[in-house]
């Protein structure tokens, strides 16, 4: 008989403390999203007020931390572990000092910037169709991740286990990977059709199945996509017409319904033009031969310490005797008051973090804002966390959804990164560059008679750049050119 045998295994989990992960959301919030964050938290905390200037010595005076008290005061506020859940902002913080009493916002107040006006964006739309369902905290959360995962035209093209895996490492949260399927295909049933596809096949079938098109004609179009996509991408319609034994006129009419849909759902659902407008996050200008860089936030509430509320928080404290009731009410305002402090100290830490990193990203890619795109160097993430000592992931966050403006136009963050290769010269050229280049080149060629990859890269060398055909073809598809084939022109 065997003896059950004992094994132990060890492991390290990192565990992200509430204030590391508000953090953390605020890192990712645009200026347009935190304000609206920052209106939501004056309405959930009393403590917090908006516009009252506050000292320094006044914020300082924590009622719950003097020294002072007395231990018969403490016995009468209660038990409450006062540090319970204790976390040291320069953990995560790189030891910034921060003033705490005020969010900061840029000092320049004689420039004024044009802002575009609020709107309610595709991710809001999403987030409040989300929100109506009947799910749990742990499932909402999910769901927000998928909606933030969402490319620019719409789609998740995340793998759903890297977002199970990164739920993982927040407390209190357990999701499966079941979860997680089925809160994606809820997501895919919102407005607008075809939202969170992981295709563009399976975006058009969305769209088909959830049209108030003509049955008869939406029953062929869906057979062609499902069964038929690959003659349908290619164009040879005949082989439809032949395989699904159609006349002429319904095939028309089931292509021309599908030409109807709408390839990228995340695209083209807003009406009005000065709604499509980007409000960008940073400004760069440059004045006397020097870029300055200004963080796009003048609009943003400034918010601080109500001393009202704090002076609520001594009287009690001054008193002997305190009821039942009051104990309550001076534990709900403690909690409020650190709430409040680590709210403002992480809005002031963001501040810092996206000035450093806009900072390190201008100096890293100083030729292009002073020349243009075709000065555009390859550079990743670990670039720019190596500089300012932080981490890639709190690099990602930063310039994902966050937009600057600068003499060049107006750029996502997220086009600076890229990688590259070497010329002839032995200068390092962005991949976003010779894509360019791949596009002036396919705009040039003759109508009639398309080039092939292969006299793509046979042209690019001309130009001092070796790229083999295979990659050419890559950057072809991602920027959504077909094959010389299907750009052939009667």
């Amino acid at each position: 008989m065997l003896s059950p045998s004992l094994q132990h295994r060890l492991s390290l989990q990192q565990k992200l403390s509430p204030q590391q992960i508000q953090y953390q959301k605020l890192l990712q919030l645009n200026t347009l999203s935190l304000e609206q964050r920052i209106k939501t938290e004056l309405e959930l905390n009393p403590i917090l007020e908006e516009d009252y200037e506050l000292s320094q010595e006044q914020l300082e005076e924590n009622p719950d931390s003097a020294e002072e008290t007395s231990s018969e005061e403490d016995e009468d506020l209660g038990s409450y572990d006062k540090d319970q859940d204790e976390f040291a902002l320069e953990d995560y913080m790189n030891e910034v000092d921060h003033d705490v009493d005020k969010m900061n916002r840029s000092t320049e107040e004689d420039k004024l910037h044009p802002v575009a006006p609020a709107r309610r964006t595709l991710r809001e739309s999403l987030f409040e169709q989300l929100y109506m369902l009947n799910l749990s905290e742990e499932e909402t959360i999910c769901g927000e991740h998928i909606i933030d995962s969402l490319d620019k035209d719409g789609y998740f093209k995340q793998d759903l286990k890297k977002i199970v895996n990164d739920l993982s490492l927040f407390e209190y949260i357990e999701i499966t990977l079941e979860q997680a399927e089925k809160i994606l295909h809820l997501i895919q049933t919102f407005e607008p059709a075809g939202i969170a596809a992981r295709s563009l096949q399976e975006c058009l079938l969305f769209q088909i199945r959830n049209s108030s098109f003509d049955p008869y004609y939406s029953y062929f179009s869906e057979k062609i996509l499902a069964e038929h996509w690959e003659d349908f991408t290619n164009k040879r319609f005949d082989a439809i017409q032949k395989n699904m034994d159609l006349t002429r006129e319904t095939l028309k009419s089931a292509i021309d319904l599908i030409q109807k849909l709408n390839p990228k759902p995340g695209e083209g659902n807003i009406d009005s033009e000065e709604a499509n407008q980007v409000t960008p996050d940073f400004l760069v200008e440059k004045v006397d031969g020097n870029f300055i860089i200004t963080l796009n936030d003048k609009s943003l509430t400034s918010v601080t310490i109500s001393p009202t509320y704090l002076e609520m928080m001594n009287s009690n404290k001054r008193k002997r005797k305190i009821s039942d009731r009051e104990k309550e009410t001076h534990k709900f305002l403690r909690e409020k008051f650190e709430s409040a402090k680590w709210f403002i100290a992480c809005i002031q830490q963001r501040r810092s973090t996206l000035i450093k990193i806009m900072q390190a990203i201008l100096e890293k890619q100083y030729e292009f804002f002073d020349g243009g795109p075709r000065f555009l160097k390859p550079m990743i993430y670990k670039d720019i966390a190596d500089v300012i000592n932080m981490d890639i992931s709190t690099i990602s966050r930063v310039v994902n959804g966050k937009y600057v403006q600068s003499p060049q136009g107006i750029h996502e963050l997220k086009y600076f990164f890229s990688e590259g290769l070497s010329t002839e010269s032995g200068d390092d050229i962005s991949n976003k560059h010779i894509k360019e280049l791949i596009k002036e080149i396919c705009d040039s060629e003759p109508k009639d008679a398309p080039y092939s990859d292969d006299k793509i890269a046979s042209l690019l060398v001309d130009k001092g750049i070796h790229i083999a055909r295979r990659t050419i073809a890559k950057y072809r598809e991602q920027l959504r050119i077909p094959i010389a084939r299907l750009r052939r022109q009667l």
